[in-house]
């Protein structure tokens, strides 16, 4: 369980490539990790299999390489790193799973102000999990959606966030890994079993 707020960013080194991949990350977060550890790296739950005072290493399954935009990483790629949420930590973002539902990609990301706009085409199967004002992860990055129209969705990004994050090198085109509010897909599943079990129930 994350939270959405990134500790750090990032720099992949030397990611392999093939169906299967391991990753090498550089971090100041490397050794306070252990073998075994669970870290997000841009909004996926990984599992740390070595780490040491500089970086740490993660497989990627073939299923993560395909639902997530982990496999397009390359050689220096910036990535967001959050650990997992203490038992006795605060939220300040919201929950997050660290499980993917789908992958957008950037439309818009321009200056407004000090701060900046970000729009997001989503997959229109995501589009009911997703509601004005609510929450939603961004590569990992707890935000809250500001504008909703059909399949795409608006953040906006403080100063802070775009200098804490990878979003400092966002650009229009680029492809993000979404994760809904937890809370909105179990109400959305509730509703399908039941609008499923009343047509059950409807047929001669």
């Amino acid at each position: 369980m994350f939270t959405g707020l990134i500790e750090d960013v990032g720099r992949v080194a030397r990611p392999e490539a093939g169906a299967d991949s391991d990753l090498r990350i550089a971090t100041s977060l490397a050794s306070q990790l252990r073998p075994g550890d669970s870290v997000a790296v841009n909004g996926v739950c990984l599992t740390a299999t070595w780490a040491d005072s500089t970086a740490f290493g993660a497989h990627v399954s073939p299923e993560t390489l395909r639902v997530t935009t982990l496999g397009g990483l390359r050689d220096g790629s910036l990535v967001n790193l959050e650990r997992p949420l203490r038992a006795d930590g605060r939220v300040g973002g919201h929950f997050v799973l660290g499980h993917v539902d789908g992958v957008g990609r950037i439309t818009r990301f321009a200056q407004d102000g000090e701060s900046y706009w970000l729009d997001v085409d989503v997959p229109v199967e995501l589009a009911p999990a997703i509601v004005s004002k609510g929450s939603i992860a961004i590569d990992g990055i707890s935000l809250t959606v500001a504008a909703l129209a059909g399949a795409r969705l608006g953040v906006q990004i403080v100063p802070f966030t775009f200098a804490a994050t990878a979003l400092r090198v966002a650009q229009a085109g680029d492809r993000v890994n979404l994760e809904t509010d937890i809370i909105g897909k179990h109400v959305l599943r509730l509703f399908a079993l039941r609008t499923e079990a009343g047509a059950q129930v409807g047929r001669p």
